[in-house]
């Protein structure tokens, strides 16, 4: 597969996009001219790896890159704009733009489009990330040529890694709540102000007392997790955080 190295420039073509209710044309130049911007490019939406994995983890860490001087990050697949836009919505990502390559001209120039055809997907793009600087590719994550869908190489943690070596990605938080909870407010003020971003899952939207004594062995309010280990309440958020700030 022969694509475009580091070095080269991306190539020059017109994404048919809808704004409201209206077509509106966006161009290489609008998207890369003077910024410096993550592209990653993927199989298809709604597929189980993309969405699961690579468009979660670009939209939760998009704070970190433009903390690293990332103009924008790009969600790039061969789809039209009406999909494109529903997955968008679908996810909850609104860190990052999705972009419709409906006629795969700019993945075709990319050297990246590709037959799907086993899968009924007819030529979609290989999966790949690369920063973009002014227009000019400054570096490229293609995933090797192996069968099936690889995944290795193109997801946020490796351009992270590239952007700020040896920087540890946000710790990832979650913190169960109840409506109207007091110590729940607590718990969250507190790993706000430690500068902590963190996703609240609130009993009963599609969590039950049952899936918090599952989790967490426990049924009071509230549980914080960060990177899969069980903090506590509000009482042992506010411990870890003062004994992480001694520390």
């Amino acid at each position: 597969m022969q694509h475009l190295q580091t070095g080269d420039r991306v190539p020059e073509v017109t994404f048919k996009t809808r704004k409201g209710h209206e077509w509106a044309d966006v161009t290489s130049a609008d998207l890369f001219d003077g910024r410096r911007v993550v592209v990653f490019s993927l199989p298809g939406a709604f597929t189980p790896t993309c969405s699961s994995a690579h468009v979660p983890r670009y939209n939760q860490l998009a704070d970190t890159f433009s903390q690293l001087g990332v103009d924008e990050i790009v969600c790039l697949s061969v789809n039209d704009a009406f999909v494109m836009d529903q997955w968008q919505k679908d996810q909850q990502a609104w860190n990052i733009r999705f972009l419709p390559d409906g006629n795969g001209a700019f993945t075709q120039g990319m050297g990246l489009l590709v037959d799907k055809d086993e899968l009924g997907f007819g030529r979609r793009s290989w999966r790949y990330a690369m920063v973009v600087n002014d227009g000019v590719i400054e570096q490229m994550f293609v995933e090797p040529q192996e069968p099936g869908d690889p995944f290795h190489v193109s997801d946020a943690d490796t351009v992270l890694a590239y952007l700020a070596p040896g920087r540890a990605a946000p710790a990832d938080v979650t913190v169960f709540t109840r409506a109207g909870c007091g110590h729940c407010a607590r718990a969250k003020r507190a790993l706000s102000a430690a500068g902590l971003a963190f996703e609240e899952l609130e009993l009963g939207s599609g969590i039950s007392d049952r899936t918090m004594r599952a989790v967490a062995g426990a049924t009071t309010f509230p549980q914080v997790f960060v990177n899969g280990q069980r903090i506590g309440g509000a009482d042992d958020v506010e411990a870890w955080l003062a004994e992480d700030r001694a520390a």
